[in-house]
């Protein structure tokens, strides 16, 4: 086994380059304007929320998506938190959820003192099941009133929240499709997927509202932010809104009209994603022939699957996938991988499995545990 772990972890430092010293799973590339931007920022001293970058971040990120509208946050999670608020969540509502997502999902929905509902994914795209999806809808909920009841919990279905797993497009469209017939809102977790199409149409826009992030480790970064992007121009103003303090626009008088959130992203920040939005294509063709070469490197293994783009969809490849034949095999190689200093990890704990959310309610998650325990992210930086 030692050897074949050893071929993998020599075709890595093949690809990059690197003989001995560590390889991260993902880190950043500064190739282009960062630095200009940057120290231009700076010289306006216009290094907070209020500045030309942040406007033309968001309009860069619009026009990319072929969103409406897009509305800056300091990060995904809060980008998530006021989407799922500006959808109609409200205390003691239902969200449904997957549970093979970053833990960042399902705290947002918790944020709006909304209980998250587990819903299986698919081995094929490793996103919501529309299948299980309406399976559970149809057994376990009533319409009453023109609301979606859970029958069990006597609560309100108040929003459905898809992911599109490393940046691989579950299937949305059929998604959205299921959540219209029951009136609930699609807010899309598109976090890890800026640069992925599914039918050729960008993820995160398929939804009510739809959220991106630019943490270190995506694949733009602002150092940590986010995006909100919608059609609804009603939605849009109300988010920027509510994530600027819920301040009324005056030259100096400081008056709130509501409960509002400080979510701004910072001049600075977006100085920063601008720059890298103009390496954004380059970017995604580096990480498009690196799966390739992943792709055919373990076409010659019989143990070890590599993940592909599912039917469909345009993959950004935030995160290369292996799918390992069981969990031994898996965690033999997490092993081997991280003592040789190669940054390999394997996917999340399954979301109903953590303490603060094991009580909640699921559907059947057969193929998300099945996929727990086999599934690695290998290095998946831009070359």
């Amino acid at each position: 086994m030692s050897k074949y772990f050893e071929n993998i972890i020599s075709f890595i430092r093949s690809i990059y380059n690197v003989e001995k010293d560590f390889i991260p799973l993902h880190e950043p590339r500064f190739r282009g304007n960062e630095k200009k931007y940057l120290n231009d920022c700076i010289d306006s001293t216009f290094v907070s929320s209020v500045g030309k970058y942040v406007d033309l971040f968001e309009k860069n990120i619009a026009e990319y998506t072929k969103a409406k509208y897009a509305v800056a946050a300091v990060n995904g999670t809060a980008a998530l938190h006021i989407a799922l608020l500006l959808a109609g969540v409200e205390t003691d509502d239902e969200v449904i959820t997957q549970p093979l997502t970053f833990v960042a999902t399902t705290n947002a929905i918790s944020y709006t003192g909304a209980k998250p509902v587990f819903i299986d994914v698919e081995k094929s795209t490793l996103g919501m099941s529309p299948v299980a999806l309406e399976e559970w809808l149809k057994q376990n909920t009533i319409i009453k009133e023109g609301k979606t009841i859970n029958k069990k919990t006597s609560r309100r279905i108040a929003a459905i929240v898809p992911m599109h797993t490393f940046g691989h497009p579950c299937r949305i469209d059929e998604i959205v499709e299921i959540a219209d017939k029951y009136g609930i809102p699609v807010v899309e977790d598109a976090a890890e997927s800026l640069g992925s199409r599914y039918k050729g149409k960008h993820t995160g826009t398929f939804g009510k509202l739809g959220i991106l992030s630019f943490n270190g480790n995506k694949i733009i970064t602002t150092g940590g932010g986010g995006m909100i992007v919608t059609d609804d121009e009603k939605l849009a103003k109300l988010a920027k809104h509510i994530t600027t303090t819920a301040k009324k626009p005056h030259p100096y008088e400081y008056y709130h009209d509501m409960t509002g959130y400080n979510y701004r992203l910072t001049n600075l920040a977006a100085a920063l994603g601008v720059a890298q939005m103009e390496q954004l294509d380059n970017f995604l063709e580096s990480k498009r022939k690196l799966a390739e070469e992943y792709k055919s490197f373990f076409s010659n293994f019989d143990d070890v699957e590599f993940f592909t783009e599912p039917e469909n969809s345009i993959s950004n490849y935030w995160l290369n996938v292996l799918i390992f034949k069981d969990k031994k095999a898996r965690d033999e190689f997490l092993e081997y991988s991280n003592a040789n200093t190669i940054m390999t990890r394997p996917a999340w704990v399954l979301m109903n499995k953590l303490p603060m959310y094991k009580d909640c309610e699921t559907g059947s998650l057969g193929n998300a545990e099945w996929l727990a325990d086999r599934i690695v992210n290998i290095p998946s930086s831009v070359i």
